[in-house]
């Protein structure tokens, strides 16, 4: 058993931890690909306490159950990485400079510049995917001077989301997230694509699969997500 706190600077909506980086502060207690489930909103800035149950990694707020993880099988083809070019150039059309959580560190574009991930990925001319190119900064690094695992889950979160029909109009939150993290981490300073599409949807939840992919189109890192749209969302 230890603890662990969500620095609040790792924020999805304002008052709570992004969902992508929780998963994979969880997924780190697990050897190879792992599920993560989120129960209730991750808080910020709270020391959590993180125990195991058998196979499952819990991590708790008191007697709250925040999330949990287990080793998973992901079973998903990543879709052909588009080019450098091409990932530019969808970056140009992301639907999100104004949505429900301006500042989520992956995708708020009211961020200071660098700040969070800046992933910001838009629609592909050619396919029915979303796509963007990523420069890992310096201070997402581990030991070695590659990308933190949990920061990998982070990239590969959002970009779901914005797959989704309707993205930008509805709002909607992470609930499960499996991640397979297929390569050696890639190190900070490279520019990387990432890239989104969906891949069912029924009634309020809706499924997306992203991929991570070096800049000749390797895959790095799959993900497969649930995303459940609020009943009551904030209002804009």
């Amino acid at each position: 058993m230890h603890s662990l706190t969500i620095a609040p600077r790792v924020n999805g909506p304002p008052a709570s931890g992004n969902g992508g980086y929780v998963c994979g502060l969880l997924a780190r207690e697990i050897d190879g690909p792992a599920e993560a489930a989120l129960r209730v909103p991750p808080p910020l800035d709270k020391p959590l306490t993180v125990s195991r149950d058998g196979a499952r990694v819990l991590l708790h707020d008191g007697a709250i159950l925040v999330g949990e993880a287990k080793s998973t099988t992901l079973d998903l083809t990543a879709a052909p990485a588009p080019s450098l070019g091409q990932a530019r150039d969808a970056a140009k059309r992301y639907a999100g400079l104004h949505h429900a959580f301006p500042t989520c560190f992956v995708c708020g574009a009211s961020r200071v510049r660098h700040d969070g991930l800046d992933i910001f990925t838009g629609k592909l001319s050619d396919r029915d995917m979303v796509a963007c190119t990523w420069t890992p900064a310096a201070d997402l690094a581990d030991a070695d001077g590659r990308v933190a695992p949990e920061f990998i889950h982070a990239a590969l979160d959002c970009p779901g989301y914005w797959a989704l029909p309707g993205a930008g109009q509805v709002v909607a939150v992470l609930a499960r997230f499996s991640v397979s993290i297929d390569a050696a981490p890639p190190h900070v300073g490279e520019e990387l694509i990432v890239a989104a599409w969906h891949l069912s949807s029924e009634g309020r939840k809706h499924k997306a699969a992203s991929a991570l992919y070096d800049a000749r189109g390797a895959v790095l890192a799959r993900a497969e997500a649930l995303w459940i749209e609020l009943k009551d969302p904030p209002a804009r």
